[in-house]
């Protein structure tokens, strides 16, 4: 991927919606899109069954009535569940998203996605080769902009690339460990996803001289913002899609109080 090639907006909606909307699900999607996003973020594992859903945690119980390890449910169980009652009763009943689904909203409306792949713990190679594997399936029309993959996960980065060559691929990061670059450029990523209070000039300077791209997550401070727009950081992932104009030029956001 060129320079010149890099399809994907500066400003990345987390999860959907942030937190307006309960996280990972289509009616997040849908509420980003109303406040003009057109990138999102959001998380996948696989089910027993080897399905790619969406969730964040290993564990049911945040984000629906359940309990249990979500990759320990057949897709036909983790289908039926409501991912919405937790968050607010408006949600009531929303149900938890497969990959699929996800695929053809951001497809009918030219929206680009950030796939996390987020595995069970000891599924890590796994979970990249199948949702590899989906992905190329799912994105077959070469007019459609390819998803970019990201993990903390090097072996489902490793899978993801054994399986879908062709999609771009970034590693997560939350702490500068030795090595990390080495390792992003050794999986032939394109970017490096890191948490924001680790970003300074000098590790943009550094990131870019190795012909990666920066983008930073999760971004709500206004401030935070700014200073790292002025670094020239190539995607800002954000909770506040209510306060942050996806169209707003540099250093020009909706509100100038910070979401805490």
């Amino acid at each position: 991927m060129t320079d010149k090639a890099w399809p994907y907006p500066l400003w990345i909606a987390h999860r959907g919606a942030g937190k307006l909307a309960p996280e990972n699900t289509l009616a997040a999607f849908k509420l980003g899109a109303d406040h003009g996003y057109r990138a999102f973020e959001c998380d996948v594992k696989l089910s027993s069954d080897e399905q790619p859903f969406l969730m964040h945690d290993v564990e049911l119980d945040r984000t629906t009535p359940d309990q249990g390890r979500a990759g320990e449910r057949s897709w036909q169980e983790l289908s039926q569940l409501d991912a919405g009652h937790w968050h607010s009763s408006e949600f009531v009943g929303e149900p938890i998203p497969s990959l699929e689904d996800v695929a053809r909203y951001v497809q009918g409306h030219d929206f680009a996605l950030n796939i996390e792949i987020k595995p069970t713990p000891g599924m890590e190679l796994r979970t990249g080769q199948v949702v590899g594997k989906h992905v190329r399936h799912l994105w077959r029309d070469p007019a459609q902009t390819l998803p970019l993959f990201s993990s903390f996960s090097p072996q489902a980065l490793e899978g993801a690339r054994e399986t879908a060559p062709e999609v771009p691929r970034a590693l997560l990061l939350d702490q500068l460990w030795v090595g990390c670059v080495e390792m992003a450029l050794s999986l032939q990523c394109v970017a490096l996803v890191v948490e924001h209070k680790l970003v300074d000039a000098a590790f943009v300077t550094r990131t870019h001289a190795a012909g990666l791209r920066l983008l930073c997550y999760t971004v709500n401070d206004s401030d935070e913002v700014n200073r790292l727009l002025r670094l020239h950081v190539d995607g800002i992932i954000t909770d506040a899609v209510d306060r942050f104009s996806p169209d707003a030029n540099e250093f020009q956001i909706t509100r100038p109080s910070a979401l805490n």
